[in-house]
């Protein structure tokens, strides 16, 4: 599922700054004005104001009223109520590296809580709820953040009555802390989009939990878009099973490209978005003049793609603030399980182009 990097606004990095300097109790008990931080750091005074609203948002700032400056809140202050050991269960291991969820821990652990990445991740349990359940059991935590995972695995952790916050996954309807990009609107419009080219053999590889035990909401809206367009699907072609391993994954391709090759793959996550361009060059496809490519999440290694890469584009840090939010809560005692989604948006590009004649 789910995955990539963004870059580091101006307003960010001085939040940074600003953070460590106040660590460090460079200004004592109050922030100065925003002009005169724009001037010692020489920037724009409305970037610097940028800058103080988030620290506001991360707890380390607080507003005294008109014309008095921001109260700097010490971290006996910031910590108060409960801190938590908060487990990050990850989709995979390369999950851990992705800039939100560093960001993501390294703000909880502003906040005064224990954070940690479990010893197993989904892929290594098989998404087994047997042995996730073990782990959990075995693992000392006050709450869990579980990152993509399956119907069966979330509802159990709703039974258990664990706190437990659903980063992505299939976790609608469920009574229970979740946030997430709404790219079911955005699968619909690279669907359409592809249709409009021409396109009628379309592929989504999507990995299992987004296909089993029923499709989610992002693969119905595929599947609803070929409808539409008088194609009936099948399960088989259209969003195909594979055993999911590498091995599995290009014997499904090979498989796919012998009778009925198709003509436009959208791919699910970076990682197999990779493989599937390496698979096409080894059989010396061309993109896009052979095959559409179409990935549902994005990647600064995409600046570096010519022809460009059409992708689904969302933003990471209203994600981050939910989960920083929810922990706060559940420290204290209150009950959160409100669910969040972020608007998504198809980036079109030049990995997709008009079906070749022939």
């Amino acid at each position: 599922m789910m995955n990539g990097f963004r870059p580091v606004g101006v307003a960010e990095q001085a939040a940074d700054y600003l953070r460590a300097m106040i660590l460090r109790g460079h200004w004592g008990d109050t922030m100065p004005g925003r002009h005169e931080l724009a001037a010692e750091m020489g920037i724009n005074h409305k970037t610097v104001e940028a800058a103080l609203k988030h620290l506001e948002q991360q707890g380390l700032l607080m507003k005294q009223g008109m014309g008095r400056g921001r109260r700097i809140r010490r971290p006996e202050e910031r910590k108060s109520g409960c801190s938590l050991r908060i487990a990050i269960l990850t989709c995979t291991v390369a999950d851990r590296s992705w800039d939100y969820v560093v960001d993501m821990r390294y703000r909880l652990n502003e906040g005064g809580h224990l954070v940690f990445h479990t010893r197993s991740c989904l892929h290594d349990l098989g998404m087994e709820l047997r042995r996730v359940a073990k782990l959990v059991r075995q693992t000392e935590a006050d709450a869990w953040v579980v990152m993509a995972a399956s119907r069966e695995l979330l509802e159990w952790f709703v039974t258990q009555r664990i706190a437990v916050f659903a980063l992505f996954g299939q976790r609608d309807g469920l009574p229970l802390a979740s946030a997430g990009p709404d790219k079911p609107p955005a699968y619909a419009r690279a669907t359409r989009k592809l249709l409009e080219l021409g396109h009628r053999r379309i592929v989504l590889l999507a990995r299992r939990l987004r296909r089993l035990p029923m499709p989610g909401t992002s693969e119905r809206a595929f599947l609803a878009e070929l409808e539409a367009a008088g194609i009936t699907p099948a399960a088989h072609y259209h969003l195909p099973d594979w055993e999911e391993t590498v091995d599995g994954f290009h014997q499904r391709l090979d498989s796919l490209f012998q009778i009925s090759p198709p003509t436009a793959l959208i791919v699910d996550s970076v990682p197999l978005f990779s493989g599937v361009e390496q698979f096409l060059a080894r059989r010396g496809l061309r993109v896009p003049e052979d095959v559409s490519l179409v990935c549902t999440d994005e990647s600064p290694t995409f600046n570096w793609h010519r022809p460009s890469v059409a992708h689904i584009r969302w933003d990471r840090r209203p994600v981050v603030l939910r989960v920083v939010n929810w922990a706060a809560h559940i420290s204290r005692g209150k009950k959160d399980i409100r669910q969040v989604l972020t608007p998504a948006e198809f980036v079109s590009g030049g990995s997709i182009g008009p079906v070749c004649p022939g």
